[in-house]
């Protein structure tokens, strides 16, 4: 059995508040990850945090 884990909430907000928002959005957050626009925008994302990971090394 899994347990859910305890996020560290550092803000002046109550946690309560934090997820009603969290609710609000999670839909359109998941219809922009799902969409082709979306995970192209993701996959340009990703390859610049790699190039940055990147030079950071060097």
């Amino acid at each position: 059995m899994s347990r859910k884990k305890k996020l560290i909430n550092n803000s002046d907000l109550p946690d309560h508040e934090i997820e009603a928002f969290a609710r609000c959005i999670y839909p359109d957050i998941l219809e922009l990850f799902e969409s082709k626009e979306g995970q192209k925008e993701f996959a340009e994302w990703k390859a610049r945090k790699a190039q940055e990971e990147k030079e950071n090394e060097q």
